[in-house]
């Protein structure tokens, strides 16, 4: 089942099942109301995509989660999840745009597989862990790369708004251990690679970070990025494609 966040014009956001070229809209949000229809029906045409879900509490990066992309940012594997925070404001949703703040360098792409906590999580078994997701989305984990290394820390580079893309719906009814990322900056492939590549899988991230955090629901973790990360410009358009959910398209502008 996928699940949207649309508005149409004049009204405030709602929430739909995505139903081949309409959304079948729902009576309210579903992570605290379930999916129960209210009968209407929007085009897609008529309706405008947002980020599926605002995080209340936080959005959970996960770094050097793909072997490749550690050697390629010349780094070591650890044995425990690197993780770090995002705020939820710098999530947006589908066609927004990335804006570029000034004088910062060299900013990436980072193309990743979103979890959506569905439910209040605290010291989750790997065993247990799909219980507490509600879906699955795309992100795009947007990163001021010459701030990060300078930094020696990840909050500033990873958390400038507009650097968290999400979109463009829940996939709740996903298997999400092998399935295949890529990421196209102006339609030339940038990433390509399988969810089966992670460092941590997901079960190991979901027992790993609700030992540190209690998740709420409606929080974000993101998994990582497979090898290929690189530069974004004024005028580029990012879009990531994850086999099953769809395909998360922002365009890139600079912050005057």
């Amino acid at each position: 089942m996928k699940i949207a966040r649309f508005s149409t014009e004049g009204e405030d956001p709602r929430y739909g099942i995505l139903d081949e070229r309409a959304l079948v809209v729902l009576a309210g949000d579903p992570m605290y109301q379930g999916f129960e229809t209210t009968g209407e029906r929007v085009s897609l045409q008529d309706a405008k995509l947002l980020a599926p879900v605002i995080p209340r509490s936080k959005v959970i990066g996960v770094g050097l989660n793909y072997a490749e992309h550690v050697s390629e940012m010349d780094e070591r594997t650890a044995d425990d999840p690197v993780v770090f925070l995002k705020p939820n404001t710098s999530v947006i949703g589908p066609e927004d745009p990335i804006r570029l703040p000034a004088d910062v360098g060299r900013v990436d792409h980072e193309g990743e597989l979103a979890i959506v906590i569905g439910s209040l999580a605290k010291n989750v078994s790997k065993e247990d862990f799909a219980s507490v997701i509600l879906g699955y989305t795309i992100a795009n984990d947007v990163t001021a790369r010459d701030l990060q290394a300078r930094d020696g820390q990840w909050a500033r580079a990873k958390g400038f708004d507009t650097f968290c893309p999400l979109g463009p719906v829940i996939e709740t009814e996903i298997d999400p251990s092998d399935i295949r990322i890529e990421t196209r900056v102006d339609g030339d492939l940038r990433q390509a690679a399988s969810t089966n590549e992670m460092v941590h899988d997901i079960p190991t991230l979901i027992e790993f970070i609700s030992s540190i955090w209690t998740l709420l629901p409606g929080d974000v973790i993101l998994t990582g990025t497979p090898a290929g990360v690189g530069a974004i410009r004024d005028g580029d358009v990012v879009e990531v494609t994850i086999s099953g959910i769809g395909s998360l398209r922002n365009p890139v502008i600079a912050r005057h």
